[in-house]
């Protein structure tokens, strides 16, 4: 197939036509189970009954005015957010990267607003907060920062679960004004830090009058058995992003605030064409919907623990196996050598998988994943690692 797009991706060999539920046709009618969920997006499935009710309901009706006016669905989506996440307001992008920014964005205003000429915000090694040129400075890969110098100043990066480097920092640096993290590194390797990981961290912010930031574009709208992973830490951060299964494939992201950062931005400050229209917030709408009246947030953790016990079992005494982790839906096999091969060897047997970090297999199904999908995943999974391991 000859393309004009771009090479930024190294694609798979295989286009699909369709999907429903858990499943993707390939253009051949080839099935496939699909343990990605488009990067965590597809969190119900593929096809869904409600968002394709919301989407085809909307587009007859308004699909964009502009952020000049006022925007129902807006109104309605940020109330609902809000009553989920305990923050106070939210501003609606695109994109998790759009949300990171409008974050970044905040942090720094903040640091203005205390008299910080150059406000420096904290992040984590081996985080990941998107690709425009505000959150690849954020992030903490020097790999896919290569060819892109001059990055951005006003970042700097400390080891990820780990306080006693982030209370140095803040000792060593007097700009500092923010600490971003994510509260599970997902395409770090599916890093999955101590129980009061957050805690603390909220506690060093409230100690030192920073805003605390947390990055669940990965974590967030339900994948680890709560709506945001900092419920499970009964914690506020100050600002939090989220994005990917907020529009279950309607691109849609949202920074959410609270308290003194929710005062931040202001008339003029910041913007997006498309960002809240009301086809986009029509289908969070009816995700949100779906997924608070199903119960799955809560199958989730389920879920996740039922597959992470499969893989331990089928995979016990393979010397090969770093860990297998979990928190809800998101998992990672860590193995002890690169292993991206083994994204092509579950293509051919009808499964899709991703390898993060080089070394670490990341599933990601859809929540609406039944028992007998886990059978299957689980079962080819481990199969294939004990052949590739040999």
């Amino acid at each position: 197939m000859t393309s004009h797009i771009m090479p930024t991706y190294a694609r798979q060999s295989v286009t699909f036509s369709r999907g429903e539920g858990a499943w993707l046709w390939d253009s051949e009618g080839r099935r496939y189970l699909d343990a990605v969920a488009g990067i965590a997006v597809c969190s119900l499935g593929h096809a869904h009954p409600a968002v394709h009710e919301a989407l085809c309901r909307q587009s007859k009706i308004l699909l964009h005015t502009s952020n000049l006016y006022g925007v129902e669905l807006q109104a309605q989506l940020a109330d609902r957010l809000i009553a989920l996440s305990g923050m106070d307001n939210v501003f609606f992008a695109n994109s998790g990267a759009e949300a990171n920014e409008a974050a970044i964005k905040i942090a720094r205003k903040y640091g203005h607003q205390r008299g910080i000429d150059n406000p420096v915000v904290l992040t984590m090694e081996k985080s990941f907060h998107g690709r425009t040129m505000g959150t690849l400075s954020a992030t903490g890969n020097s790999k896919i920062k290569q060819g892109f110098a001059p990055l951005l100043a006003g970042f700097s990066h400390v080891p990820y679960n780990d306080i006693p480097a982030l209370e140095a920092a803040i000792a060593a640096d007097g700009n500092i004004v923010a600490i971003m993290a994510e509260p599970v590194q997902g395409e770090g390797g599916v890093n999955i830090p101590a129980a009061d990981y957050l805690n603390r961290i909220r506690e060093l912010c409230d100690r030192h009058n920073l805003l605390m930031i947390l990055d669940e574009i990965q974590t967030g709208v339900g994948r680890t058995g709560k709506f945001l992973a900092y419920q499970h830490n009964g914690i506020l951060p100050d600002v939090c992003t989220m994005a990917k299964a907020l529009g279950n494939g309607v691109p849609i992201g949202a920074c959410l605030a609270r308290g003194k950062a929710a005062e931040v931005l202001t008339a003029g400050n910041h913007g997006s064409t498309f960002g809240g229209n009301p086809l986009a917030c029509s289908a969070a709408l009816a995700v949100l919907e779906t997924l608070t009246g199903s119960g799955l947030i809560a199958q989730a953790a389920e879920k996740g623990e039922k597959i992470h016990a499969a893989l331990q079992q089928a995979l016990a005494g393979n010397p090969h196996i770093v860990s297998i982790r979990n928190k809800g839906l998101m998992i990672g096999i860590e193995l002890d050598r690169p292993c991206a091969q083994l994204v092509g060897m579950a293509l051919a047997q009808g499964l899709l998988i991703n390898v993060t970090a080089d070394n670490t297999i990341r599933l990601l199904p859809p929540l609406i994943i039944d028992d007998a999908q886990i059978a299957t995943l689980t079962e080819t999974l481990a199969a294939l690692i004990q052949d590739f391991s040999r």
